[in-house]
């Protein structure tokens, strides 16, 4: 058996977000300080610039994890690689490539908790099942998941959006159903959320950071002339049609 002192009870930790197994623990100061660095430490919390950590309750069940993300374990945990077979390897190496996330991701299985690598980005906790058809990632979103989720790979819908639309010709996309955590460069408060029904979104850059697999997305440009567009000034935009769901940042 283990006990664990000085988290839950810490005065300085707060658990800002909770969702199934998974609570995001935020440090309101960094006590870890020096005097050269104590005035910088100190106004970056004025601004929300705070180390937070992930931590996951297994209970029999296993969370898959970005590599290198893992920075301790307590109980009857073990770690293994989420790998089926040299097919399973060499596809998932295949994946790395065009996805730039991590080839092997570890996963964590058995009774007890599991404490992520602290980070000064946002958290966020997102139910794949709420999202129709599953969930596309903007590339370096991903921290964690349900290890029942699925992971594949998609493809833009045209070859233009790759090129043009500087989202990447390929995305990890997650479906089924369990918690997903991912790093946000902005807090869920700055985050724009549309709700999409048989509609479409026109977004001037790559600002989506993550939309529902449902959507089609397209690279067109802003008017229906060439000469629209170069008077509007936008030129090309992300079109993104049909139902679903986009997460946007206000700032890529």
């Amino acid at each position: 058996m283990v006990t664990c002192r000085n988290l839950f009870e810490n005065k300085n930790i707060e658990v800002v977000e909770a969702k199934g197994d998974v609570k995001v623990l935020e440090y309101k100061k960094d006590l870890s300080v020096t005097s050269s660095n104590a005035v910088d430490a100190y106004f970056a919390s004025k601004m929300n610039v705070r180390k937070r950590q992930v931590l996951i309750e297994l209970k029999g069940n296993a969370y898959t994890i970005s590599a290198g993300a893992m920075q301790w374990t307590a109980g009857a945990v073990s770690m293994v690689a989420d790998v089926k077979g040299l097919g399973d390897l060499f596809g998932k190496a295949l994946a790395s490539k065009v996805t730039k996330e991590s080839a092997i991701k570890p996963k964590y299985q058995g009774n007890g908790l599991l404490m992520l690598e602290p980070t000064y980005k946002h958290i966020l906790l997102e139910e794949v099942s709420d999202w129709a058809g599953g969930i596309v990632l903007d590339d370096g979103l991903f921290l964690a998941c349900d290890s029942r989720i699925r992971q594949s790979v998609v493809a833009r819908t045209n070859l233009s959006s790759a090129m043009l639309g500087k989202e990447g010709l390929f995305n990890l996309c997650l479906q089924g159903a369990g918690v997903v955590v991912l790093e946000s460069p902005v807090p869920r408060s700055e985050l724009i959320e549309f709700v999409l029904q048989n509609d479409e979104v026109r977004i001037d850059g790559n600002y989506a950071i993550a939309w529902s697999n449902s959507l089609e997305f397209r690279v067109e440009k802003s008017s229906k002339s060439l000469i629209g567009s170069a008077v509007s000034g936008e030129g090309l935009v992300n079109v993104y049609r049909g139902t679903g769901k986009i997460l946007m940042a206000p700032v890529e």
